[in-house]
Parts: C-alpha cells; sequence; structure tokens
C-alpha cells in the first residue's frame, strides 16, 4: 500500500501542511520538527504523489536543463548536480538540446515550456548570453537559472570568475619560463569564451610577454577542434613552448596531437585547460586545468531556481570558487625546438 502524506504526518506528530513544507524545502520550519518529519519520511519509504502534488500546488513539479554545447564531459557534470537538487526538493527534470544557431529557437524553448508545463529552466551557456530568450522569457513570467552567464547581475543562477582563473594561469606557465604561449579559444557564441581569452591577455600582459595574434587560434569546445587548432600552432616556424586551451576537450586533443608527432609533455610542450572534467584525470599525462566545480554549479544554480519558483522574490546570483590543479602536463619551459 502506498504510503500517504497523512501517514507521514501522524508518525511524526506534525500535521499534514508541515509535512507539505518539509517536502517543499520551505524555511518556515524549526529544524528539529524537519529533521524530524524527513527521518520518518525516510523510515516510511514515503514517495510525493506527483499528480497529486500538481493539483494542489498548480505547479508541475517539473524543470528542464536546456543545452547546445559539445562538450559531453562538462555536461555531465552540470546534469549530475541538477539531478541532486531536483532529488532534494522532490522536482522532476527533463533534458532538452536547443540548437541555438537556428533561427526559430527561441521559440522553440517556448514551445517547449507551455507543452511540457514546465515550472522553470535550467540555462547553460551559450543559451545564457542570448539576449532575445532571456527577454522572452522575461515576458512570459517563465522563472529561469544561468550557468556562466554572460550578463550577471539582475538574474539568478551561477558564476565563477573565469576571467582571472585564465589569469592566474598564464601566469603559472609564465613562472616556468614561457614566453611563447598559445591559447585556443573557445566557442565564438560562448561568453566563456571571451572572458578566458581576457584573462589570457592578462596574464601576459602581468608577464611582460607581447601578444602574438598568431599564437591565439579559434575552437569550438570539441577535441576534433583541439586536434586542429594543435597542428595550426605546432606547424608555426616558431611554436609555442606552451599552449592553453580554453577547456579540458580542446586540450586532450592538443596532447593527441602532440604525442602523434613524438613531442614530450611536458618537455618538449605545456598544455593546460579549463573545467578539470573528468577527462582530465583520465589522459596521460595527467592535465593541469582550472577546476571549475560545474557539479555544484549544477546543483546551486537548481537550488536558486527552485527558491524563485517557490518565491519570486527568492533566488539570486551565487558566485563560486575556482582553483588551479597542477597537474603533469605543465613543466618549465626548455631550449625552443629546431
Amino acid at each position: 500500500m502506498r504510503v500517504r502524506i497523512e501517514d507521514v504526518a501522524a508518525a511524526a506528530g506534525v500535521s499534514m501542511k508541515t509535512v507539505s513544507r518539509v517536502l517543499n524545502n520551505e524555511p518556515t520550519v524549526k529544524e528539529a520538527t524537519r529533521l524530524r518529519v524527513q527521518a520518518v519520511a525516510k523510515s516510511l519509504n514515503y514517495r510525493p504523489d506527483p499528480s497529486a502534488r500538481s493539483l494542489a500546488g498548480r505547479r508541475s513539479y517539473l524543470v528542464a536543463l536546456l543545452y547546445d554545447n559539445p562538450s559531453a564531459n562538462y555536461l555531465m557534470e552540470i546534469l549530475t548536480g541538477v539531478v541532486e537538487a531536483c532529488e532534494q526538493y522532490h522536482y522532476g527534470m527533463v533534458v532538452q538540446p536547443v540548437a541555438y544557431t537556428r533561427a526559430d529557437f527561441v521559440q522553440t524553448v517556448e514551445s517547449l515550456v507551455a507543452l511540457s508545463r514546465l515550472d522553470g529552466l535550467i540555462l547553460t551557456p551559450p543559451l545564457t548570453d542570448s539576449i532575445a530568450l532571456l527577454d522572452r522569457l522575461d515576458e512570459l513570467r517563465i522563472p529561469y537559472a544561468c550557468v556562466s552567464p554572460k550578463v550577471r547581475e539582475g538574474g539568478i543562477g551561477v558564476t565563477l570568475d573565469e576571467q582571472e582563473a585564465a589569469r592566474e594561469m598564464i601566469s603559472l606557465l609564465a613562472s616556468m619560463g614561457h614566453t611563447r604561449i598559445a591559447h585556443i579559444r573557445g566557442h565564438a557564441a560562448h561568453g566563456a569564451s571571451e572572458w578566458r581569452h581576457e584573462g589570457y591577455c592578462n596574464g601576459l600582459r602581468q608577464a611582460g610577454i607581447d601578444y602574438d595574434p598568431s599564437l591565439v587560434v579559434q575552437g569550438e569546445f570539441s577535441f576534433d577542434s583541439g586536434m586542429q587548432a594543435a597542428h595550426a600552432l605546432l606547424d608555426l616556424d616558431d611554436p609555442p613552448t606552451a599552449i592553453f586551451a580554453a577547456n579540458d576537450d580542446m586540450a586532450a586533443g592538443v596532447m593527441s596531437v602532440a604525442h602523434g608527432r613524438g613531442l614530450d609533455i611536458p618537455g618538449d610542450l605545456s598544455v593546460c585547460g579549463f573545467d578539470d572534467t573528468p577527462v582530465s584525470r583520465q589522459i596521460f599525462p595527467t592535465l593541469t586545468t582550472v577546476h571549475q566545480p560545474a557539479r555544484d554549479m549544477g546543483r546551486q544554480a537548481t537550488v536558486e531556481l527552485l527558491k524563485a519558483i517557490q518565491d519570486p522574490a527568492s533566488g539570486q546570483m551565487t558566485h563560486m570558487p575556482y582553483a588551479l590543479q597542477i597537474r603533469h602536463s605543465t613543466g618549465p619551459a626548455h631550449r625552443q625546438r629546431t
């Protein structure tokens, strides 16, 4: 027999309304009561009835994670965090790819919300950078949270100081004696690509190294684009001794090309990335990178969204920390190859 909310209330010695507040993570419940109700619900193996809950609250208790990002590693980390938050708040979720380059993608998102009766959206780059989409969601009063948006004021979601992180990475390479430091930019539509390039420039400037446009190559945040960029950089008459890729997938592509050319990493070439996705620890040598807590960012963005769904005055833009992960793919600069 299915355990009902009335059963949880009776066993915990509280009202059904109190149980509902606990299950919806509302702040108006004493901590001791919250813990008692949660313990009882767990012991009884209580699961909310989605249909009854939806009718009672006039909500679908369903949110969607929208993406158009070629990095499967990054997306999986975000997705895991979103799932954790949805489980905490007893929400369902859908995952939906959206082609950012399509002329009608804003209408596509609008139709998805209407057909699925979504309570809100979690947006990832580059969708977070579309003013047309954000304006339309605001107009329709559809709650949404952004992961790493280009515009950080006035919205809800999570951000990370990617520009400063990139600057710190370049400073690290410069401290190792590298002066020929190349950069593979991310997808042109992503705000992250701009921030990481600006951080690269700031790091060079701080180290007294002139900016050389021949050392900056456009990528797409994909392994293949990292390989293509690596070939272009390593074919230069005066190739770099270090390459900073705007994400780990492209850095892995660089390392694949370097290995294929018989180059030692980091003896002949230092390589570093950004994000600290699982691939950074799975390749050889392990990759020096910037740890972006993507899983925590996905979870926190979802928490902020669900707060805003419960109370439109709630939800905020939160700032997450980063950290350099110095591993075996970077080392001192050696004499330039001839």
